[in-house]
């Protein structure tokens, strides 16, 4: 009797942790009894799952060999310490994701004692969400643009970098006037650096000039070869996220066979992909609109905006909000939710302002 109620237990916790990737292949297979027929997925398609897997797993090798969270640490050191978090995770976002920025360096900000700490960490995921906009790597929904669009890199990051510089500078500011009265609290040691981060570090590489589309492709084994023969640790990645994709890649399949119909203005893929990441989150939204439209543009911008706003906008506002709320030292989340939420919707707002200011007349 209790085996069957652990294994409801793991279930629900399960549908629960990992609700996206069970949705969407809900989805796929209610689309598919809809259409009578199984998706096609295309070679681009194929090639965006590999290239985020041996992403993943490259990622994850440096953040277990301790090397950015060793260099994370080095912030704490002298004044400034909410700017130099903010603007740390600005720029990790661009190289190591979103996501990943954020599990490093907001739990270095929870392990001290400073002023206004739940606005900090608030600026943390606006930082994590705008800067990792300006690279193709910085985010699945770019990697997956990019990729799909066969964007030009240089073409990509023009396009975003009034979006992520005009971010940059107005998180800078905000950073800049919040207090920096602290003390040390050592939840997280230094650690040694192992041989192992430096190898993660050139695959890492490799999976860059992959992207970059500098090295072909099949490159992407030598990161799979390297983890299975020496270092299968990093093998425990986000499958779900990768389901995820899979599934909606169907879903869109499908659904274009079903409506075969194209969104035609450029303005309301940017207002309908912005929206839908609000219910969605941003990298389905991006998927799922990727097949009613060829305005890569407007779907990249409203993808990143939609990453602001509501803590399903983006998997990194889940991340640093149960970040926040779950650890030991704070209190109060009614009022960072609120403050949350208020934060991330001017800060969608301004990103739609700042669209329409520059595209409005397209």
């Amino acid at each position: 009797m209790s085996g069957n109620s652990n294994a409801k237990t793991a279930f629900i916790d399960f549908v629960v942790k990992e609700w996206l990737a069970v949705a969407s292949g809900v989805g796929w297979l209610l689309t598919c009894v809809y259409a009578r027929r199984l998706p096609v997925y295309s070679r681009d398609e194929l090639q965006v799952l590999f290239i985020l897997l041996v992403l993943f797993v490259a990622v994850k090798g440096i953040q277990q060999g301790g090397l950015i969270l060793n260099l994370a640490r080095n912030l704490e050191k002298g004044k400034l310490i909410p700017l130099k978090l903010v603007t740390a995770t600005f720029f990790l976002s661009m190289l190591i994701t979103n996501d990943v920025s954020l599990l490093v360096v907001v739990p270095l900000t929870l392990a001290l004692r400073m002023k206004h700490k739940g606005i900090v960490v608030i600026l943390q995921a606006l930082a994590a969400n705008a800067g990792s906009a300006l690279t193709p790597l910085g985010n699945p929904q770019n990697l997956f643009i990019y990729w799909y669009y066969n964007v030009p890199a240089l073409r990509f990051m023009a396009t975003m970098a009034p979006f992520s510089l005009a971010f940059l500078f107005l998180l800078t500011i905000s950073s800049a006037f919040l207090g920096t009265d602290r003390v040390v609290r050592h939840y997280l040691p230094l650690r040694k650096t192992g041989g192992r981060a430096y190898v993660h570090c050139f695959l890492l590489l490799l999976v860059v000039l992959t992207i970059l589309r500098l090295m072909p492709t099949s490159s992407g084994l030598l990161v799979l070869a390297y983890a299975i023969f020496f270092d299968r640790r990093v093998l425990r990645v986000d499958y779900a996220l990768l389901l995820t994709f899979f599934f909606f890649f169907g879903i869109g399949d499908n659904l274009q066979v079903l409506l075969q119909s194209e969104i035609g203005r450029t303005h309301h893929v940017f207002l309908f992909s912005a929206l839908a990441s609000q219910v969605m989150s941003n990298v389905p939204a991006t998927l799922l609109l990727s097949n009613f439209t060829t305005h890569w543009r407007a779907l990249l911008w409203g993808s990143n905006a939609g990453g602001f706003g509501s803590l399903f906008g983006s998997l990194t506002n889940l991340i640093a909000y149960k970040l926040y709320v779950s650890h030991e030292t704070t209190s109060n989340p009614a009022a960072f939710t609120t403050a949350f939420l208020l934060l991330g919707y001017l800060a969608l707002a301004f990103s739609a302002a700042l669209y329409f200011l520059l595209y409005g007349s397209a």
